[in-house]
């Protein structure tokens, strides 16, 4: 393309701009001359075919052309936007946009549900950060180091020795260690493992754990609170039952299951004809775990519970997968609006 042409193209462009009455026609004027498929770009490629005497003149007017039409661009925006959109055109026929009420997402709603049930017996929220250390996460929780949560196939380790937590139980260790005891907390938060994603199980996945340590708190004080929260979360039929079990952080460990919601316990495809569904984990502080934040254990005792808040929202709402959760399908989610 000669200098002549360069020319007559930055004033035909320049022109164009003048006359752009609103923004979109503006937008449109900088992708015909400036975009990626304009006629600026062709003029640079096409600066390779001209006569070398010719190049360095061309390419300083397509320069020129970049600079000039670039400015008046933002010029004639500026004027455009300082006007506002009454320069837009408006059409008063059509019918108006109206804004469909938003509503809670299902992780959101339970967390919030739980959260709400625990404040009235005292419990308040704690957080912590999403990576954590080695220590807060596992030593001070009374981990074996042969566990094979530390495996990296299991867990997701980072470069400097730190890991993305497997549970919230880390934020429990870091409460203890910045507060005497009493201590009432629930730590709900985002947990990382390396699950293989399916039906009930995701990589990323959140928890809700609870802690209460003072003196003489006992296992007949966790069976109430989880026979409490579980009628407050459920409804006022449900059952609890404790199942013996163990855990690295608490002894004597126990698994906690609710009546099936849906058979009443007399057993449905839902609790795979057993009548309970298993729910939370939990039991009683494990002294060493005192003795690692510095509690004596000779004069505190504490319970702790845990469990996964997806699951919950599997059983209450009777949800199949827990990817659905995660899938952003508006369809699905309207449903609980």
């Amino acid at each position: 393309m000669t200098s002549a042409e360069i020319a007559r193209t930055r004033d035909e462009a320049l022109a164009e701009i003048r006359v752009a009455e609103t923004l979109r026609a503006l937008e449109a004027v900088r992708v015909k001359y400036l975009g990626r498929k304009g006629l600026l770009p062709q003029i640079m490629k096409g600066l390779k075919d001209l006569p070398e005497q010719n190049r360095a003149a061309a390419g300083l007017e397509a320069n020129e052309l970049k600079s000039r039409v670039g400015e008046a661009i933002e010029q004639r925006g500026a004027e455009l936007g300082a006007a506002g959109p009454a320069r837009e055109p408006f059409d008063p026929t059509l019918p108006g946009l109206w804004h469909r009420p938003g509503a809670m997402h299902l992780i959101s709603r339970v967390i919030e549900d739980v959260t709400r049930i625990c404040a009235r017996i005292g419990f308040t929220v704690a957080d912590g950060p999403d990576v954590e250390t080695k220590h807060n996460n596992f030593d001070a929780l009374n981990t074996p180091e042969r566990h094979p949560s530390l495996d990296p196939r299991d867990t997701f380790w980072l470069e400097t020795g730190e890991c993305l937590r497997t549970q919230t139980s880390p934020v429990q260790i870091r409460v203890m260690k910045s507060r005497p005891p009493p201590v009432r907390v629930i730590t709900p938060g985002r947990c990382y493992r390396r699950d293989t994603t399916d039906a009930t199980h995701g990589a990323n996945f959140h928890q809700i754990e609870g802690l209460y340590v003072d003196r003489g708190v006992s296992l007949a004080d966790l069976k109430g609170t989880m026979a409490y929260f579980a009628r407050e979360l459920m409804g006022p039929a449900v059952k609890v039952r404790f199942r013996p079990h163990f855990f690295p952080f608490t002894e004597p460990s126990v698994e906690c299951d609710f009546s099936c919601h849906v058979c009443g316990g007399a057993g449905c495809r839902v609790c795979k004809s057993s009548g309970w569904i298993e729910i939370a984990g939990a039991g009683m502080v494990d002294p060493r775990v005192f003795e690692f934040v510095g509690y004596d254990p000779e004069e505190f005792t504490g319970y702790a519970w845990g469990f996964g808040v997806e699951r919950v929202a599997m059983v209450k709402y009777g949800l199949g997968d827990i990817r659905v959760l995660y899938e952003n399908d508006l369809r699905f989610l309207e449903q609980f609006a």
